[in-house]
């Protein structure tokens, strides 16, 4: 399958002390072409978004060194990127070597996913993985010029997708997503579940969904 062109453009991006998983090759814990595995399965998934309604488009804050910098997917982690891929009628080959990572965040999110048969894309306000400089396995908060950079993807996919709403997951998520989108776009703003905000992110999104939560581990 060819690339999309919006895959495209988020490979070309290049900033400072920044990975991007979709051009960037971690020698540590990347197969030879993980790369080009991760730009496919974006692409794969956006195409087969595309195909039809979205319900909503799940925004985080950054990708992170333990989910989306290994995987290429917001929200996802090692253990996860199967059943990712499977929500949109695919396969998908895990980048990565070794041992699979599971990130705490990711784990409550799709604690949630598992309970949704909902269309739900997963988009991060900025794409790439941005860590400290000098040590590529930390996480940092995107700054002003990479939000920049990230919002107007974060509009370009909306024009995409079009979906019904917009679910932002952290306070940094929804000020993204109230000035990339205008009063006909529904913006839902989430308790992003890190730092003690795991049982209200649960209840906010079981209230949305309507649904009474699965009690199960969450690795």
């Amino acid at each position: 399958m060819k690339s999309h062109p919006f895959v495209d453009a988020v490979a070309a991006l290049q900033f400072e002390n920044c990975f991007n998983p979709y051009s960037d090759r971690c020698e540590k814990h990347d197969h030879l072409d993980a790369p080009n595995l991760r730009a496919a399965a974006l692409s794969a998934m956006l195409y087969s978004a595309m195909s039809g309604p979205v319900d909503a488009i799940w925004i985080g804050r950054d990708l992170g060194y333990r989910g989306g910098r290994r995987t290429g997917l917001a929200l996802t982690d090692d253990i996860h990127i199967a059943k990712h891929a499977k929500r949109w009628n695919l396969v998908a080959e895990r980048p990565t070597v070794g041992t699979a990572v599971a990130e705490r965040t990711a784990a409550v999110i799709w604690r949630m996913l598992d309970q949704i048969e909902a269309r739900i894309f997963l988009w991060n306000v900025f794409p790439l993985h941005p860590h400290e400089s000098g040590e590529p396995f930390t996480n940092r908060q995107h700054n002003a010029r990479e939000r920049r950079a990230g919002e107007e993807l974060l509009q370009e996919l909306i024009d995409l997708l079009r979906p019904s709403r917009i679910v932002a997951i952290g306070n940094d998520a929804a000020a993204a997503a109230h000035r990339v989108t205008d009063i006909s776009m529904p913006v839902i703003s989430v308790r992003h579940p890190s730092y003690g905000g795991q049982n209200q992110f649960l209840e906010q999104i079981t209230e949305l969904y309507g649904f009474l939560p699965r009690t199960k581990s969450l690795f």
